[in-house]
């Protein structure tokens, strides 16, 4: 084990949340004496003055910025507005505020929303400016992918060290379950478990369910985060991923059969698909930091459906 973080004060924005638990534990395995999570009731990281006081009070070697405003489809056409100015100014904000202090590392995490909607599959990092994004989701990717931008003129400019990550869809144990703002594994989950307990015969869902979509195992994108922090120090986005795709029609198969769900599935097309299909290219993130995804997607699913079972408000 590398002793890299031994001695290192690391700042993890969004510390506390779905990510930000995986990336925490696996810093005290790595090690690291000084972790410190700016809670929110404590730093609004959107407001400049509050950046500038959490920079003041943690004095950090490395950030790794976790924290978002994030949902799934609903949620981005729902709040276009509030998900772009928010995302935008504490990215750019906690890295400029990093640049001032001197700090040795910035680690931004951006988002697969920032690719273009018709990009090539399987997705390489320089296809990022290959078009527009999805629109449904544009708002927020775009935001997110100005770090990008910002990290590369920083570095460019004053020889800042801030790296770009891009993880896919998240899934996994500590999820949000919160049906207005979820993503899709953690809402088919939700659906299935309450349709089969009220006895109902059917769910609906999104879309055609023939859009695709790749997901990786929030522990897993956690390791690609920390191995990134440790060993990448280049200007270009890195992806981190599974490497593979599911229709979403056979996602909501799989969830149904293991939270038992047995009954008929709906389509709604009057709803958006989001994105046609998603699958990453993750070749550089293996060449660069040697890393590779671990969990078994099926494996994943059942312990993610065993902890919201286990976990779920009563």
């Amino acid at each position: 084990m590398s002793l890299f973080f031994e001695d290192k004060k690391v700042v993890v924005t969004g510390g506390a949340g779905f990510l930000g638990g995986f990336v925490v534990e696996g810093l005290k395995k790595r090690g690291c004496k000084n972790i410190l999570v700016p809670e929110i009731s404590d730093y609004d990281l959107v407001k400049m003055e509050d950046v500038k006081r959490m920079y003041g009070d943690m004095d950090p070697d490395i950030v790794i910025h976790l924290a978002a405003v994030v949902g799934g489809i609903g949620a981005n056409r729902e709040h276009p507005g509030k998900f772009f100015y928010e995302n935008l100014m504490m990215g750019v904000q906690l890295i400029d505020r990093g640049r001032l202090c001197n700090i040795e590392k910035f680690v931004a995490i951006g988002t697969v929303c920032a690719y273009p909607k018709l990009t090539p599959i399987p997705f390489k990092e320089d296809d990022i400016w290959e078009g527009y994004p999805e629109e449904t989701n544009a708002p927020y990717g775009l935001a997110k992918k100005m770090l990008l931008v910002q990290s590369q003129a920083y570095r460019q400019e004053y020889g800042f060290n801030s790296i770009f990550l891009v993880p896919v869809n998240l899934y996994g144990p500590g999820d949000n379950f919160d049906p207005s703002s979820s993503h899709v594994i953690p809402a088919l989950i939700k659906k299935c478990v309450d349709a089969s307990e009220s006895g109902f015969d059917q769910i609906e869902c999104w879309g055609s369910g023939e859009a695709s979509r790749e997901f990786i195992y929030a522990a897993d994108a956690a390791e690609g985060i920390l191995l990134a922090t440790e060993h990448y120090n280049g200007s270009e986005a890195v992806n981190i991923g599974a490497g593979f795709e599911i229709k979403i029609k056979d996602l909501t198969k799989k969830i149904a059969k293991y939270t038992g769900f047995t009954g008929d599935i709906l389509w709604d097309s009057s709803k958006p698909d989001g994105q046609p299909r998603r699958s990453l290219d993750v070749s550089r993130a293996k060449k660069e930091f040697g890393f590779e995804a671990k969990t078994d997607f099926d494996e994943g699913l059942k312990t993610t459906i065993k902890w919201y079972l286990e976990n779920r408000p009563k």
